[in-house]
């Protein structure tokens, strides 16, 4: 696998990660230093402490992720993943809903894992 494959995969790790259900799971997926600017949230994350409250409202809504596009830079240590996503929530009366998005996940190489430095999502303004 080279190198744009494995950050790709790191979006596969993250949802994997999703549907367990598990905030803190989830926030492993993150430095400790990480900064989390969501799509469900007003507040800018920047810290674990943070990071799990988001998630334990967003695994609130049973979200199911897919990829539509990405695109990798690698710079060393740094690779960023940026694109577009949909996710399936749960909305009113039980209906789902798709969500489409834009995102940039930021990893860092840390040892032999990479962990998100930085993640940014937004609804899509015409979606």
């Amino acid at each position: 696998m080279d190198e744009n494959q494995e950050i790709v995969a790191l979006f596969d790790r993250w949802k994997a990660a999703l549907q367990t259900g598990d905030a803190e799971r989830v926030a492993g997926c993150y430095a400790p230093d990480a900064v989390l600017l969501p799509t469900v949230s007003n507040r800018v994350r920047h810290d674990q402490e943070g990071i799990v409250d988001y998630f334990r409202h967003f695994l609130a809504l049973h979200p199911v992720g897919r990829l539509n596009q990405s695109h990798v830079r690698s710079h060393g240590e740094i690779a960023i993943n940026s694109g577009i996503y949909t996710f399936t929530l749960d909305g009113e009366n039980g209906q789902r809903i798709e969500v489409p998005a834009r995102y940039t996940f930021v990893y860092r190489r840390e040892g032999d894992d990479w962990l998100i430095v930085e993640h940014h999502s937004s609804r899509m303004p015409e979606g």
